[in-house]
């Protein structure tokens, strides 16, 4: 295996880290007007590691500017409106997460906080839509970059935002935004006790229906039909395992089916990066989008040293943080 083909799937398997364990924050943030008053016990939850999953993305868009420029210049800049709408709900979200706890008082009658409750219900609205819109987005854009785009041979993207609203971009959205809010029902019954772990199994019951159909529908328009039944029955899986108090092989069984949507999305781009719809001559692929040997040589020496310390660093603060929160 060549140095680019190497990078491709160290990207594949970075972007999987991050939609696996983002995905849970995510769908965590989107389900807060759901889960009420365990609305508090469900951001302890995921309060010790939501920072620290966002690693992986930075991580992946690093390794693609590095590895694969032009894939990188082209894919952010042809999706720029998409990609600023990402950053930012990030913001937004990162913000509203970190000054959640930081509401001033104000007592009113029958000393009811009525600042406090002000103050928590605008960052739970900055939590849900900061959560909500990159969930969507980041279906949006892998599905394009599948289906591919107006690419002509200079490496310029000439979709308008507007043809990337097609309906195999959006049926991705919304597949990324159900399971991902599927993922954080499982993890709000995997991590929390009492009547918020109840609650997390609800959801997850009311969310299978919708996330297994959009999941069904968009991989039997991109992949084999093997890998459509296989795929969709690791999500069946999981929501039943959470339904029957099984959480953790119930979150085990959900981490596996995004890892495994993600490993679809990028084999079913492989050899190319960016498609052209203009012409396949124009296609970025693995070897005309790549940096030369010297840059790979180093980079590759670089992710052997430090990729394995933050894998290290990231499973021990889970294992600190690995008992339920109650309330």
């Amino acid at each position: 295996m060549d140095l680019p083909t190497v990078w491709f799937v160290a990207i594949a398997v970075l972007w999987t880290g991050y939609f696996v364990l983002e995905g849970f924050d995510f769908g965590v943030g989107m389900l807060l007007p759901a889960l009420g008053r365990h609305r508090g016990t469900a951001l302890k939850a995921i309060g010790p590691v939501w920072d620290g999953n966002e690693v992986w993305l930075i991580t992946a868009i690093g390794a693609m500017f590095a590895a694969f420029p032009a894939w990188y210049g082209a894919t952010l800049s042809g999706f720029y409106v998409p990609v600023l709408l990402v950053v930012l709900a990030l913001i937004v979200r990162g913000v509203a997460l970190e000054y959640r706890g930081k509401a001033p008082r104000s007592e009113g009658g029958a000393g009811v906080d009525t600042a406090g409750e002000q103050w928590r219900a605008r960052c739970d609205l900055g939590i849900v839509v900061g959560s909500a819109v990159p969930a969507f987005v980041w279906g949006l854009v892998f599905a394009n970059l599948v289906r591919g785009v107006e690419l002509g041979a200079d490496g310029v993207v000439t979709s308008s935002p507007a043809d990337l609203l097609n309906p195999y971009a959006l049926l991705g959205g919304l597949v990324t935004l159900t399971l991902f809010a599927l993922h954080g029902a499982v993890f709000v019954a995997l991590k929390t006790d009492g009547p918020a772990r109840f609650l997390g199994r609800a959801l997850v019951k009311r969310l299978a229906p919708v996330a297994v159909v959009a999941l069904a529908v968009f991989l039997a328009q991109t992949a084999a039909g093997w890998v459509t039944v296989v795929v969709v029955g690791l999500l069946v899986a999981a929501a039943l395992l959470a339904v029957r108090g099984r959480e953790g092989w119930a979150f085990v069984a959900a981490a596996v089916t995004i890892a495994a949507l993600t490993v679809v999305i990028f084999g079913s781009l492989y050899p190319a990066v960016l498609p052209s719809l203009t012409d396949p001559a124009f296609d970025l692929t693995v070897a005309n989008a790549a940096s030369g040997p010297y840059t790979l040589t180093l980079l590759s020496w670089v992710g052997g040293i430090f990729l394995p310390v933050v894998i290290a660093y990231q499973s021990w603060s889970y294992w600190v943080f690995r008992r339920r929160v109650t309330a």
